[in-house]
């Protein structure tokens, strides 16, 4: 029996979710030696690294629709993550993780025509209503960019499922996430510059790679070879509330009432669509 046997396959979900939320935490750490710019690109870098290692992708005799389909990919999740790092330099870590959750709450209920349906976009409605109402502390700016993330991430989830179906493993990912740096290389390296060989810096960077792609997706592949769509879509909607924890006990954020009010919405929303849309036997898929 694997070591990942052992472990519930719930409490994986719940690592990976936990590690990539405490990677977003590390890498506002780099902001001040690097911006957010040098955070994404050192991330999207080191990952690619090691996706590479593992992978050891091949293009001889991909097919060019195929070829676009994963370089458009590639570009996505760079403008994903580097929308969602510009973010977190504006407003708290669980504000813009609720707001970007958004992304992949509209995906799973766009062209529906259930009632049911509609309650959950009421649901996530006033969550947003409750954030940008709430006494006007919080950058637009900011909020907007986690809002272009989550439009990302929506595309991301949908791009990935073709990826998925085009390479075999981790190849479709690797060879996005080395697109992807090579898209944000320009940005990060003017905005991060020399700062970027610091070996502090790029430890840090590593950690964040690490925590955010490494080990959550390790921890979700294993997870996924015993969870159904809907359970394991249930778990994923705590991202937000874990997102918040994270900013509170990393980095001091603290969210006013009416702010947790709004991750309870959208978390509450998620759920929802993901019990009521989601048929209970179906296999859940790997979104990267």
């Amino acid at each position: 029996m694997a070591r990942s046997d052992v472990v519930p396959a719930p409490v994986l979900v719940v690592g990976a979710v936990a590690s990539v939320q405490s990677g977003a935490a590390v890498a506002t750490r780099l902001f001040p030696a690097v911006g957010p710019g040098g955070a994404v690109f050192l991330r999207l870098f080191v990952s690619a690294l090691l996706l590479i290692a593992l992978a050891r992708p091949r293009l001889r005799g991909t097919a060019r629709r195929d070829l676009v389909v994963v370089v458009t990919f590639g570009l996505v999740l760079a403008a994903m993550n580097a929308m969602f790092y510009l973010s977190l330099a504006r407003i708290p870590l669980g504000v813009a993780v609720t707001v970007e959750f958004l992304g992949p709450l509209g995906v799973a209920i766009v062209g529906s025509r259930r009632a049911i349906d509609v309650m959950w976009i009421v649901i996530a409605a006033i969550g947003v209503v409750l954030l940008a109402g709430g006494g006007g502390h919080l950058d637009i700016v900011g909020v907007l960019l986690a809002a272009a993330a989550g439009v990302c991430w929506g595309s991301y989830i949908l791009l990935s499922q073709r990826v998925g179906g085009a390479f075999e493993g981790l190849t479709g990912l690797a060879i996005a996430l080395s697109v992807a740096g090579v898209a944000i290389a320009p940005y990060g390296i003017v905005t991060g510059g020399s700062h970027l060989l610091r070996p502090s810096v790029f430890g840090k960077g590593a950690a964040v790679a690490v925590l955010s792609s490494a080990v959550p997706y390790s921890l979700e592949l294993a997870a996924l070879r015993r969870l159904k769509a809907s359970l394991f879509g249930v778990l994923m909607s705590l991202e937000p509330a874990v997102g918040a924890l994270s900013g509170l006990l990393f980095l001091n954020q603290h969210l006013r009432l009416h702010e947790w009010l709004a991750v309870a919405a959208v978390m509450v929303a998620s759920v929802g669509a993901t019990v009521t849309g989601s048929p209970s036997g179906e296999p859940a898929e790997v979104l990267g």
